[in-house]
């Protein structure tokens, strides 16, 4: 209970008091308001009473200056009195201000303006009259004394004002105290109160003026210790202060040496316009920078890059230019040293680019330009992985991350250009750490190996064809080997057998011998090629014929278009050969488009040129004719293009294909010295081209000759060298039957010795090329140190290629492959035994 009335008698006297200070504060405001207008006014009045002597004195003065330059016209006494005039105007001026709401003293201000106007108008004309006409100096006391007791008439009115103003205060002024000392024992109390808050505030200034004072002191210190020049130059380009750093970056020892200068004269003479217009736009309150030379005082010329930044004057009526400069020689010549470097950079053709740890774009050289198509000022601030790529690429991720932990990675990429070409590139990339070493940007250097990559891709390709070709031909020649001596020994079984039933097993057996011979061929050709006879071929008739074809036997639902110009120009090869080629390529294209489609053939005459030749290794520099096909069927995966040429691959149904059409169709090609590129995309169709080198008219190569119809012999010896018994038997019983008398060798060792022996005897050698201990070259070569006009007929497992340069120096008479019939065989001794006789 106590303790709520104490509460309550607290509050009472709380609000008691509280009301007595807004009373007194009431009281307090409307003394203090009286006496602070009083106090205005005796102020004023005081004022007038000044600007009035002022005036006077003034006047007086001009007079008298009037007066000594009409006598002596000294022109000081005329500066004198111009100036004294110019105060009078002012204080006159001053007065018609402090006298603006009194209507009475307004009149007699006015009245006294135009009275001295009036006669310091007079003074001017005598002053000009003097300069031409004697001194005529006129009496004019009479307004003279009319403005001294105008004056001096306003004066005593405003003293009598100013002695009623203070009596006023002074009244004021006492009730004030009266009620200040009345609400003053009320307010002792909280004076007291605020007495020890007042201390306790005075504590804490005086602590704070303390760590003011010291901040400044750090803050000056700062500002000397640090390596930025800052300086205040005022609006004239006067150096009005400077720190300890910017002393020393113009190589003097005193700030003195500096300050009141000019700061145009440090900045060398090719930059002092653009410095001026900076400090013009700082001084009008704008912020700007500038990279600029100095020249110090010893001689040291620096770059500078200042940041300047307008400072308010004291009067709030301009700026002064602040400015924060800093020495970054070392940064222009680093820069210098990286626009040289970049200039080199920009020199190599391989792409060189600096990313950041995001990826995004930072340098960008001539060379990525060249390589990619993109410009520097395309790609800046873009993501690389966005850009190279058409898709998220996870060996971008692992390189990131690699490079990262080691400082380094290796290896290629599957990148896109800017016209969505896809390339391979060997990148090689370098971690850059900045100043704390932590990861900063990459430095790629990358490498186009898309042509590289493309050679090395046929050059395997080119290999595994020539290793399964070398296999194939292996097989082919002991397969013909198997081959010959039944079909020489069917051939001679149907001279002995008069059995119509033994006729027909007979020709069924030589058939599918056939059969097999000509598969064998297929993979003959290839592996080597199978050389026909050659003739000066017009490949448009070629392609007529397959046009012929195509338009009888095709579906309709497949669109045939040729586009076939007239000039072409002509080819050296097997017309038979060729044919087939386009054969192939074209049934292929048919079977792609299942339901229905395009197909194109066009040819054109074409130059390769040393670029060309060096993206494809079986193209050499020269005049081509490359013949085009074209289909808009289902197309190829990557996976089996890399195939399709290889002997027995087939993506036909079985029964629908062997597989040799397309490597048959290479080793035609490339027997003719050309080469075939594919391309294809799935869904979208394949493009085959084959380039066939081009042969001038005039080297026509046409051999042919009718064959003897008579095959019989007439005791010729014949020599007989195969190391195949089967096929030294049969032979020797088939040419027996038509008369020639034969001898038998089982390898080039035992040739040379019988041939040594039976030289003048023997009229003709049938040579097997490939034998063990003693190749055929081999025994040839032997043969002709003997007799340098032995007849060779040089037969062989394997196609010969009689153009070749090796086989011509050999001067063998005929080539033979095998398997081949009696009457093949018949044939050719006969053939060579009348044109070598």
């Amino acid at each position: 209970m106590m303790k709520s009335f104490s509460l309550k008698k607290v509050r009472i006297l709380f609000l008691l008091a509280l009301f007595i200070v807004f009373a007194n504060a009431v009281i307090s405001y409307g003394n203090t308001s009286k006496l602070y207008l009083n106090q205005k006014s005796v102020s004023n009045s005081t004022e007038i009473i000044i600007r009035l002597e002022r005036t006077l004195s003034g006047f007086k003065e001009a007079r008298t200056a009037r007066y000594n330059y009409l006598i002596s016209t000294n022109t000081d006494f005329l500066k004198t009195y111009l100036y004294l005039r110019k105060q009078i105007d002012i204080n006159i001026q001053k007065l018609k201000k402090l006298t603006a709401t009194n209507n009475q003293q307004k009149k007699q201000v006015l009245l006294l303006d135009k009275k001295i106007s009036y006669q310091l108008n007079i003074f001017g004309e005598e002053i000009d009259t003097n300069r031409e006409n004697p001194i005529n100096s006129t009496d004019k006391f009479a307004l003279d004394n009319y403005i001294d007791k105008q004056i001096q008439a306003i004066e005593d009115r405003e003293k009598e004002l100013l002695l009623e103003q203070k009596l006023k205060s002074q009244f004021n002024f006492k009730k004030a105290v009266a009620a200040f000392l009345i609400a003053g024992l009320i307010n002792l109390g909280l004076l007291t109160q605020l007495y020890y808050l007042l201390k306790d505030y005075i504590v804490r200034l005086k602590k704070t003026e303390i760590a003011l004072r010291q901040s400044e002191n750090r803050l000056r210190a700062i500002i000397d210790a640090g390596p930025e020049s800052i300086k205040l130059i005022h609006e004239d380009g006067t150096l009005l202060e400077i720190n300890t750093s910017g002393i020393k970056m113009m190589e003097v020892e005193d700030a003195d040496i500096l300050i009141g200068k000019s700061v145009y004269t440090a900045v060398t003479p090719e930059y002092q316009k653009a410095y001026r217009l900076m400090h013009e736009s700082v001084c009008q309150g704008n912020k700007e920078t500038l990279e600029f030379e100095t020249i110090g005082f010893k001689g040291t010329r620096r770059w500078m890059e200042t940041y300047a930044v307008p400072l308010p004057t004291e009067n709030n009526n301009g700026f002064l230019h602040l400015a924060i400069t800093r020495d970054i020689t070392q940064r222009k010549a680093s820069e210098q040293k990286l626009q040289q470097q970049a200039a080199l950079l920009d020199v190599v053709s391989n792409a060189i680019l600096v990313k950041d740890i995001q990826n995004r774009i930072l340098y960008w050289n001539k060379g990525a330009e060249n390589i990619y198509g993109w410009q520097a000022s395309e790609v800046y601030g873009k993501k690389s992985s966005e850009l190279l790529h058409k898709e998220h690429s996870s060996v971008e991720d692992d390189a990131l991350l690699t490079v990262i932990n080691s400082g380094k990675w290796q290896g290629e990429l599957y990148q896109v250009t800017k016209e969505g070409k896809d390339i391979i590139v060997k990148s090689r990339w370098t971690l850059l750490r900045d100043d704390k070493g932590q990861p900063k940007s990459i430095l790629a250097e990358n490498t186009e190996i898309t042509k590289k990559r493309q050679l090395e891709t046929q050059l395997l390709r080119s290999q595994r064809l020539e290793s399964i070709g070398t296999l194939a031909g292996g097989i082919a020649h002991d397969l013909n080997n198997v081959l010959a001596p039944i079909l020489m020994s069917v051939q001679l079984l149907e001279r002995k057998l008069y059995d119509p039933q033994h006729l027909r097993l007979l020709k069924t057996l030589e058939n599918n011998t056939q059969r097999g011979a000509s598969l064998i061929k297929q993979l003959l050709s290839f592996a080597r090629g199978i050389e026909g006879k050659r003739t000066l071929i017009q490949v448009k008739y070629l392609i007529t014929e397959i046009e012929q074809i195509i338009r009888e036997t095709f579906p309709k639902s497949i669109k045939l278009n040729l586009n076939i110009p007239s000039n072409l120009n002509y080819v050296c090869g097997d017309t038979t050969q060729l044919h087939q080629v386009l054969m192939n390529l074209v049934v292929n294209a048919r079977d792609a488009m299942q339901n229905g489609g395009k197909l194109e053939i066009s040819a054109a005459n074409i130059l390769i040129d040393e670029y060309y030749a060096q993206t494809n290794i079986y193209a050499k520099i020269g005049a081509y004719i490359v013949i085009t096909v074209a289909d808009t069927g289902v197309g190829m995966h990557p996976e089996i293009q890399e195939r399709i040429f290889e002997p027995f691959f087939t993506t036909k149904e079985v029964g629908k294909g062997t597989g040799l059409g397309l490597s048959t169709a290479l080793g035609i090609v490339k027997n003719h010295g050309g080469f075939v590129n594919i391309y294809s995309e799935l869904n979208k169709g394949t493009i085959v081209k084959i380039y066939l080198p081009v042969q001038p008219s005039h080297e026509t190569n046409v051999s042919c000759c009718d064959e003897p119809e008579d095959l019989n012999g007439n005791g010729e010896v014949i020599l007989v060298v195969d190391d195949e018994p089967a096929i030294r038997k049969i032979t020797k019983s088939s040419l027996e039957a038509y008369h020639y008398r034969v001898l038998t060798a089982s390898n080039g060792i035992e040739a040379i010795e019988i041939y040594a022996q039976y030289q003048q005897n023997i009229n003709l050698i049938l040579l097997d090329m490939m034998m063990p201990e003693m190749d055929g070259e081999t025994t040839i070569r032997m043969l002709k140190k003997i007799n340098s006009q032995v007849k060779i007929v040089a037969i062989s497992g394997l196609v010969m290629n009689y153009n070749t340069d090796s086989q011509l120096n050999l001067n063998v008479k005929a080539f033979m492959s095998k398997p081949c019939t009696a009457k093949e065989l018949l044939h050719t001794i006969a053939k060579v035994n009348r044109e070598f006789r």
